[in-house]
């Protein structure tokens, strides 16, 4: 399915892409397809002054490959604002990119240093959603 068929399919719906580079894209919509994450979280100001859309309840959004085409389809659950250091381990784990809350403080801290700059009192989007399709063949609707 290219970007225009998806959008059709999913009127309202924003598009992102996870991670900063072609390898973690990769690695987190494997995740996602295989369950074990259910959460992401993104800096405040990634979705200010003509950023990012923030993610709203009930909205499905399309997930994007490093190339640019739809992977997959997720549909918000839950939304927060809460500081980096406040990060509690539940949420950290649902991300299901780290085995412990140091180890996602860790990786989260070395991205958002990537990517802007990081404090302890940084405040993120903290975001739980489900797997609704996946342009490879797996549907959860």
């Amino acid at each position: 399915m290219n970007l225009e068929q998806a959008k059709a399919r999913y009127p309202g719906a924003t598009t992102f892409t996870f991670g900063d580079s072609a390898a973690l894209c990769t690695e987190l919509l494997a995740l996602v397809r295989s369950g074990r994450k259910t959460a992401t979280c993104g800096a405040l100001r990634e979705f200010q002054e003509g950023g990012e859309t923030l993610p709203e309840l009930g909205r499905r959004d399309i997930a994007l490959d490093w190339a640019g085409r739809p992977a997959l389809v997720i549909e918000t659950l839950d939304l927060r604002q809460c500081r980096f250091d406040e990060v509690e381990a539940d949420f950290a784990m649902a991300e299901g990119e780290s085995a412990d809350l140091p180890g996602w403080q860790r990786d989260h801290r070395a991205y958002f240093e990537r990517n802007g700059g990081w404090s302890p009192d940084m405040l993120l989007v903290c975001e739980r959603f489900r797997l609704v399709e996946d342009f490879l063949g797996e549907t959860d609707v």
